[in-house]
């Protein structure tokens, strides 16, 4: 039987699969926030006519 050794004790490397076992994963979810545009700001990018986003 192991004898159980506390997480602080063990190796780094130990303890990195342990905290990598315990971390959970977002998935395809991008955890950067995202905010609608302020309708009142300055767009400094000029549009052009007759340019088209392809």
């Amino acid at each position: 039987m192991k004898k159980w050794v506390p997480i602080e004790k063990r190796s780094k490397k130990e303890r990195r699969r342990i905290a990598r076992k315990k971390r959970a994963t977002w998935g395809a979810l991008n955890p950067v926030t995202r905010r609608p545009e302020n309708p009142r700001a300055y767009r400094r990018k000029k549009f052009r006519k007759g340019e088209d986003d392809f």
